[in-house]
């Protein structure tokens, strides 16, 4: 009898990030309230995450609703933004880091091998570094785990990789 299996993890699409910065400059550079201030987004690092740059506050937390939406509009979940970072204020401008969350640790692995086996004794899911690995011997048990993973509302990107 054949096996089948798929792989989970928590990583985002580069090609859409890349999509999200550029529809997010071209709005900013397009809306009357941000003339003649500073804001911006602008890369981290390798590109991953986003430096906003506005003049307080109140214009990061618009522009960050901007980058949403842009995601939204994308079908990428807003999950990915790491929004955990404080707001740092100098020389007039407000900067934010928002890192992109990608990989599975070790406890939302455990999280995701515990649900998956309370619901689904059968199915096989095994920890293989940042991504959890499910197989079985059918097809329509591994579309019923990835029904349970989606209507999950988790803290954490999850998308589905390798499925054979």
């Amino acid at each position: 009898m054949a096996t089948f299996s798929f792989d989970i993890v928590s990583e985002y699409d580069k090609a859409e990030m890349n999509n999200v910065f550029a529809l997010t400059q071209k709005e900013i550079n397009n809306r009357y309230d941000f003339k003649g201030t500073p804001a911006e987004v602008d890369w981290l690092g390798d590109k991953t995450g986003f430096k906003v740059i506005g003049s307080n506050e109140w214009q990061i937390d618009s522009i960050i609703d901007i980058i949403r939406k842009k995601l939204a509009q994308r079908e990428q979940s807003s999950k990915v933004l790491d929004l955990s970072k404080t707001v740092a204020t100098s020389n007039m401008k407000a900067t934010k880091e928002i890192s992109f969350i990608a990989g599975l640790d070790q406890e939302k692995a455990k999280l995701i091998t515990k649900l998956i086996r309370e619901e689904f004794p059968k199915i096989k899911p095994q920890i293989q570094g940042e991504s959890v690995r499910v197989v079985s011997n059918s097809k329509d048990d591994l579309q019923s785990v990835m029904q349970l993973i989606k209507q999950r509302d988790f803290d954490f990107p999850v998308s589905f990789t390798n499925y054979r």
